[in-house]
């Protein structure tokens, strides 16, 4: 039994976390055997996410006065919290695949940077490219605009000195 300090802090800890998180997903793990919840805190540890199994009493407490405020009601049953601080995607992810190798294992509710998250949404988040790969085709994006230029420009040129070599060419002629 955690005493009051200790909830305290708790919740004082999870409060900060969640003010500070970029993505929250909660998630219910009732049915699944420990092997599978320990693979399951492995992937999400590789992906850069924070995995807690955390009583309810101190998810709303913690919850209070943070973005998150809004899922308040949907803590009930068991309840486990992953949060990143980085990429959203890669949390997705992990979780949606998840989702779908194990039947016990669901998908609650979500929070990304000021908007709730329905499962499927989450889901839908998962399909997206990572945040690498995404600044990858951004850049790729953003050059191709300077080289299309010089392209142009250098056809003007080009065209320009084949007129004036046909020019030339002509006045050789007479």
């Amino acid at each position: 039994m955690l005493r009051r300090k200790q909830k305290a802090f708790l919740i004082a800890e999870l409060s900060e976390k969640f003010k500070k998180a970029k993505a929250v997903v909660l998630t219910d793990f009732k049915g699944l055997e420990s092997n599978d919840m320990n693979e399951l805190r492995r992937k999400l540890r590789e992906a850069g996410v924070e995995y807690k199994v955390t009583k309810n009493t101190i998810i709303r407490f913690a919850v209070e006065d943070t973005p998150l405020e809004p899922i308040k009601d949907e803590i009930v049953e068991n309840n486990a919290v992953a949060i990143t601080y980085d990429d959203p995607v890669a949390l997705a992810k992990v979780l949606a695949e998840f989702d779908k190798q194990y039947d016990p294992f669901k998908l609650k509710i979500g929070f990304l940077e000021g908007k709730l998250l329905q499962p499927e949404n989450i889901k839908e988040l998962a399909k997206l490219p990572s945040r690498e790969v995404l600044l990858a085709q951004l850049l790729g994006t953003m050059n191709a605009v300077p080289r299309n230029f010089v392209s142009l420009l250098h056809g003007i040129i080009a065209k320009f000195l084949n007129v004036l070599e046909a020019i030339k060419q002509e006045k050789e002629k007479q």
